[in-house]
């Protein structure tokens, strides 16, 4: 369970990088929403806590437990459907005398399920009888997930389980066959519900579509993301400053509904500017950068794949809620990997890092890195 690391390949700038985005974040919120501020200051230094255990707990242990997590997963996400709390047209927690939401759990549990499931079929991932079992493990909790609804969280843990399939040796042949057929099938599926009164997706999923296309045909429910724009384009380049009272201030004038959570780069763009928001990306993207080296360098497929999992979670889960905000995807409800409020979004994230952390304790070399 616990080994004597080589504490010099502690990715100490993974660990700088990771909670100055979060501090960053902390303060954002703070200017977002006051009330909220010292509840993420407790996630972070429970997220650091959880951080630091899991760092030092050796993930070829924790692989041991692979079905045990999956069924938790599994145990959660029904838990949801039958006894979840309904926000806002959507059953995504549980209170369990802490409310969170499982699905946030889900993905990295699911990381380390299929880190052990691909490297145990690493050398037969092409025969169709696998691919046929990982798309069967894969297809029920990603059914649960989207029946909540949400899309969005669906997406992203599809993309995660995708990325680590490629990462395991999956023939070139096969990824452009799906491609070939993925591609036409995403553009049909986009025009018939950009359609008025199409059956494919839910009301408000379908209006979020609609909107996204015609903000101007659909202004209910494309002010979000417009008011978004507005707020990121007033910040110029040094922004209006954190907790200002600017009277022209679109996050003082309540135009952005939830500014804590999924919305939170608006804030930013508006109080930190332009500056303050390529802070941002391009800690994120440095996070990003440095799990993938951390990759390179482990010493067996399943700590690779764990990497790559986190990786494209906190890259493309960052990516899409950016463009989102800024208006060049539609609308869904993701939060900003350790900026926006939530607890449950920034412990797990927090989590999972960690194991990010161990497989870098265990580094084969110490080659590749960034600088």
């Amino acid at each position: 369970m616990f080994h004597n690391y080589k504490f010099k390949n502690l990715d100490i700038r993974l660990i700088i990088a990771v909670i100055a985005l979060t501090i960053i974040g902390i303060f954002v919120i703070g200017s977002a929403n006051e009330a909220n501020q010292q509840k993420q200051i407790l996630g972070m230094i429970l997220g650091i806590l959880v951080m630091t255990g899991m760092a030092l707990i050796d993930y070829d242990f924790l692989l041991h437990f692979h079905w045990f997590f999956y069924a938790i997963v599994i145990g959660l996400l029904l838990s949801v459907l039958l006894f979840g709390e309904k926000t806002g047209g959507a059953t995504r927690w549980i209170d369990v005398g802490i409310r969170f939401q499982p699905s946030e759990l889900a993905k990295i549990l699911l990381i380390l399920f299929f880190a052990w499931f691909l490297m145990m079929y690493e050398e037969d991932i092409n025969k169709p009888k696998i691919l046929a079992f990982i798309i069967g493990l894969s297809a029920f909790p990603l059914f649960l997930i989207e029946k909540e609804p949400d899309l969005s969280t669906t997406i992203v843990t599809m993309m995660i389980i995708c990325v680590m399939i490629f990462v395991t040796g999956v023939s070139y042949k096969l990824v452009g066959a799906v491609l070939g057929v993925s591609i036409p099938s995403i553009i049909i599926l986009l025009i018939l519900i950009s359609r008025e009164g199409q059956t494919i997706l839910d009301e408000y999923q379908g209006l979020r579509i609609l909107a996204w296309l015609n903000p101007e045909k659909y202004p209910s429910s494309s002010y979000q993301q417009q008011n978004s724009i507005m707020a990121i384009g007033s910040g110029q380049l040094l922004g209006k400053g954190l907790g200002n009272e600017a009277f022209d201030s679109v996050k003082n004038g309540n135009y952005i509904s939830e500014p804590h959570t999924d919305f939170i780069f608006a804030v930013a763009g508006e109080e930190l500017g332009f500056i303050g928001t390529v802070v941002i990306i391009a800690l994120i993207f440095f996070i990003t950068l440095e799990i993938l080296l951390i990759a390179k360098r482990a010493k067996d497929i399943s700590g690779k794949l764990i990497c790559v999992g986190m990786a494209t979670l906190i890259g493309f889960q960052s990516f899409v809620n950016i463009c989102v905000v800024t208006g060049l995807m539609p609308n869904t409800g993701l939060p900003l990997p350790f900026v926006s409020y939530g607890l449950t979004s920034l412990v797990t994230v927090y989590f999972g890092i960690g194991i990010v952390l161990n497989v870098g304790l265990q580094s084969k070399n110490n080659n590749g890195r960034l600088f």
